[in-house]
């Protein structure tokens, strides 16, 4: 067994390595791949596209004979100092979609970035965690080298916006060039994502539902370019109007405008949405309450772990109902009598608790009656909280409640119980919790007494 494991890797590894390389010969021996970037306003573009287009196609044809999926996932990464966005991504795709689904997809990954050592690392840990996805073909890599980019002009010698919409919508022609005959559809997702459970069926039913009618644009989620479904058929005329107009407008801007020129004026929003950006920094915002509630500190300083009697899968579990980012925890099943619990490391003194359920474009998936309670005196392992009070009930499926010094006081758990059967899912978006453990609080007396 040790012995196939190791053989899997080495050819996963030898696979991941020669495609890049591959890719970087083909197209640093063609110098058509400058002109289409360099000559991207001229007559000649169209043609110099179809050049960059031949070549992907060619390759693909000759190294990997695969067959056409029904949708490819199309994503642009590069390196940002101290996050693994891409294989967060990954792990949520992969997660998030069945077997079933994940045989009707392909994963398109661009490494949109130059430095070395990143790329080194980012091929590595890909090729360790998903051997098998691309030695089947359902994960492909590539990079594009640094002279098929083109050249912006820059008097500051500074980072300049167009450099920066020049370099956004040449990666992404790229990808969308190389992923035309992959598949009949084109998911764009980003490199920072939570992906719903299953999203793929509720791409395809929405497609079925949308077949006798046409349509050049299906958004899956209202961020940016993230979740924008498209026609591969029309992904060789985007990639040209992308490098068309590289320097001129952002990524998202084209992407629209095309659409129109297409002859789909308006958007079609497709909800629930399916995908939702993974926070990097929180920033909280309170604007509910007034007073001296700005001075309470950060939320979320307090360690716990969360416990649920409800069904859930492994994408969002309970403990991202726990965190500052945009993940949440989902549930298909709720009945009267399930709860969600916070159970805390050390028992804390609270100021305040807030509860966000839903959606939080649509407002769908809120828990329709709960309340919110304070449980104190936990025994047992896992500890289980022996008596509690009432904080409050949810309005509309939220609660930011202020908590008073006498009910605060070492709280050791805030449960968040369902209060009658509920048709459809639950999204918990997050239980933020402001507050200082007692037993530091209790340290800092006893050092000033002493």
């Amino acid at each position: 067994m040790r012995c196939s494991i190791k053989h899997c890797f080495r050819i996963s590894m030898l696979f991941i390595f020669l495609w890049l390389f591959t890719i970087l010969k083909v197209l640093e021996e063609n110098e058509d791949v400058k002109n289409v970037v360099n000559n991207h306003g001229s007559k000649n573009s169209s043609k110099s596209l179809g050049d960059w287009q031949s070549i992907t196609s060619k390759y693909l044809k000759e190294i990997h004979q695969r067959r056409k999926t029904w949708l490819t996932v199309g994503i642009t990464s590069e390196s940002r100092e101290g996050q693994n966005g891409l294989l967060d991504t990954l792990a949520s795709l992969y997660h998030a979609s069945s077997t079933s689904e994940q045989r009707q997809m392909t994963v398109l990954v661009h490494l949109a970035d130059s430095d070395p050592t990143w790329l080194r690392r980012t091929i590595f840990h890909i090729s360790s965690l998903y051997q098998s996805q691309i030695l089947t073909g359902q994960l492909l890599v590539i990079h594009a080298p640094p002279d098929a980019y083109p050249t912006v002009n820059n008097v500051q010698n500074e980072i300049s916006q167009e450099q920066i919409y020049s370099k956004q919508n040449v990666d992404h022609a790229f990808l969308m060039s190389f992923a035309t005959k992959l598949s009949t559809y084109f998911l764009l997702i980003e490199d920072n994502v939570f992906c719903a459970p299953n999203f793929v069926s509720h791409i395809r039913s929405k497609v079925n539902y949308r077949k006798p009618s046409t349509w050049v644009l299906l958004e899956f989620s209202n961020m940016g370019i993230l979740g924008k479904l498209l026609h591969s058929r029309d992904l060789p005329l985007l990639a040209h109007f992308l490098l068309l107009f590289h320097k001129e407008r952002p990524l998202d801007w084209l992407i629209f405008h095309f659409r129109t020129l297409l002859a789909q004026q308006s958007p079609i929003l497709c909800r629930p949405f399916l995908f939702y950006h993974r926070l990097t920094h929180f920033t909280f915002e309170n604007k509910t309450l007034t007073g001296h509630e700005e001075d309470l500190p950060d939320p979320y300083t307090l360690t716990g772990t969360v416990y649920t009697d409800m069904s859930f899968s492994d994408v969002h579990s309970p403990q991202e109902a726990y965190t500052l980012d945009e993940s949440f925890f989902w549930s298909y099943s709720i009945s009267s009598g399930n709860y969600l619990i916070v159970i805390l490391n050390n028992p804390a003194n609270l100021n305040r608790v807030q509860v966000r359920t839903g959606s939080i474009m649509d407002g769908k998936y809120i828990l329709e009656k709960g309340q919110v309670e304070l449980g104190y005196e936990p025994e047992g392992i896992p500890p289980k909280c022996t008596s509690f009070t009432l904080l409050g009930r949810l309005v509309q499926g939220q609660m930011d409640q202020l908590i008073l010094k006498s009910v605060g006081y070492e709280v050791s758990c805030v449960k968040l119980a369902v209060n009658a059967n509920q048709v459809g899912g639950l999204m918990i978006r997050h239980i933020y919790i402001w507050g200082e453990n007692s037993r530091n609080i209790k340290d800092d007396q006893e050092d000033d007494e002493s």
